[in-house]
């Protein structure tokens, strides 16, 4: 899955109303096993975030960076509208 151009916005949930992550990538198999492996983030390793609550694909990164950026913006929980919607429907196991 890794295409020059090719960006993937992803957030990793520790599960309902849970921590949120949100990463961007260019290779999302190699990222989330990093993850999944504990070598991805000291973050996502210390709230046991391993559930791939939704994954966004994009030919340029810079509009990616500007998604995460914006979806990092939200209520007093930091979770944003679409990503705390994504959250309550419940997020798919790695």
């Amino acid at each position: 899955m890794a295409n020059a151009g090719t960006y993937y916005v992803y957030i990793l949930a520790s599960g309902r109303h849970g921590t949120l992550y949100i990463g961007v990538t260019n290779n999302i198999r190699v990222r989330l096993e990093q993850h999944r492996t504990g070598r991805g983030s000291e973050f996502v390793k210390k709230y046991r975030l391993h559930a791939l609550s939704t994954l966004r694909r994009s030919d340029h990164r810079k509009r990616r960076s500007l998604a995460k950026d914006n979806s990092r913006t939200g209520d007093a929980t930091g979770k944003s509208g679409w990503s705390k919607n994504i959250i309550s429907t419940g997020p798919h196991l790695l």
